[in-house]
């Protein structure tokens, strides 16, 4: 195995493109190209998220259930997160501060426009 590039059901794409831009992501590739999107890819250095419509899939994975958030949890190393903390603390909903954790990575988390929890680390 070489990567992992989750692909990440959402409610609203334009929102969660919006709310991702403000964490640093960019905008790299949508279907369809322009318009009402049904499928987006965002990067940010070396992470990469795709986010995909719930209907979009319905009849293609019919398997697939969707309730806010889930059971899962981003977990994101980042450089300079006290910087990346302090520039983006005002514009999200923080669910757990700033902090050193028991194995020594400085992290917080947050909650996204779909109720995701991201949580940003570093070893510093």
């Amino acid at each position: 195995m070489e990567t992992i590039s989750p692909n990440i059901i959402v409610k609203d794409i334009h929102q969660t493109i919006s709310f991702y831009k403000l964490l640093g992501f960019e905008l790299i590739a949508t279907v369809p190209e322009q318009g009402d999107y049904t499928w987006a890819m965002m990067k940010s250095g070396n992470v990469v998220f795709m986010f995909q419509t719930f209907e979009s899939l319905a009849g293609e994975l019919p398997a697939i259930s969707r309730q806010d958030g889930g059971s899962l949890l981003f977990y994101i190393g980042i450089k300079n997160i006290r910087s990346f903390f302090k520039n983006i603390k005002d514009n999200v909903k923080i669910v757990k501060g700033l902090e050193k954790a028991f194995y020594g990575a400085t992290e917080f988390s947050i909650i996204d426009n779909n109720n995701y929890i991201l949580t940003f680390a570093e070893d510093e």
